[in-house]
């Protein structure tokens, strides 16, 4: 059976200070007008990275006792991809939901943080140079975010990619709340991953 993710409301984020916590990232920055074979349009470079297991997923980990969620995300960030956000933009790092997994007694924070196009950029260079490259992480690349005139290329195939916990679900949650996709838009490519699990 599926694991699942129940999201909980912030303020009742209090009742699981005694569990364990993660926090991770989803950082983008907006690319209008950019398309890929000048037909496609790429709207945003989102960033998720390659784990040494197989599963894809965002920056982050597990928080320390006595750490504040946000603090540790951006200790983990430092260590998986070589980030240390500025003053300014972690004031702009903006909680898109919580999630509590029953089964395993973890509760998830998950945030997202928009930043330049140069920026990310400059992201993408240095997290080759991470601590945990190469070991815990394998790399950052950017999510497609288009869909293909084949109706199947693009976004739904990428949505069929082995994703650790409920970051798939995270994926989705943070495109909305950065407006970046639609729910429509999400919810179609949705329908193409589960027509073909049905075929298959």
């Amino acid at each position: 059976m599926p694991v699942t993710y129940v999201e909980v409301k912030r303020e009742d984020c209090q009742k699981y200070a005694n569990c364990e916590q993660a926090a991770h990232c989803m950082v983008y920055s907006r690319l209008p007008d950019m398309k890929f074979l000048e037909t496609y349009e790429l709207k945003a470079a989102v960033l998720m990275q390659m784990r040494f297991d197989g599963h894809v997923g965002f920056p982050g980990g597990l928080i320390e006792d006595g750490e504040e969620p946000i603090h540790g995300l951006i200790r983990e960030m430092d260590e998986e991809i070589n980030f240390l956000p500025q003053k300014d933009e972690v004031n702009e790092i903006s909680h898109v939901g919580s999630y509590w997994n029953s089964s395993e007694k973890i509760l998830l924070h998950f945030y997202a943080l928009e930043v330049s196009q140069s920026r990310i950029r400059e992201i993408e260079r240095k997290a080759l140079e991470a601590h945990d490259y190469g070991g815990e992480v394998m790399g950052t690349f950017r999510v497609p975010l288009y869909t293909m005139h084949d109706g199947v290329r693009g976004f739904p195939t990428f949505l069929k990619n082995s994703f650790i916990g409920n970051a798939c679900q995270e994926l989705k949650a943070g495109l909305l709340h950065a407006a970046i996709l639609s729910k429509e838009e999400i919810g179609a490519a949705e329908a193409v991953v589960i027509s073909s699990s049905k075929l298959s």
